[in-house]
């Protein structure tokens, strides 16, 4: 997986949804459920993080250690 700007774009775009989802359930009297949307976003925004490091991390050790 290579590193490049649509990671940045799609983390942006769960972001807008993830607040336009938390705004319209808040403004309806759902403040439980808009927390609950809001925390899977969160997750959801984790693994890719970690998934993008994962790959960092084994490029990483690839340099480091002469493996193909």
């Amino acid at each position: 997986m290579q590193m490049d700007a649509s990671i940045l774009f799609q983390i942006a775009g769960i972001g807008i949804i993830v607040a336009l989802i938390h705004t319209i359930l808040k403004q309806m009297g759902k403040e439980e459920i808009a927390q609950f949307a809001t925390l899977v976003g969160f997750i959801i925004v984790l693994v890719i993080v970690i998934n993008g490091l994962s790959d960092l991390f084994q490029q990483i050790r690839s340099v480091f250690l002469l493996q193909g």
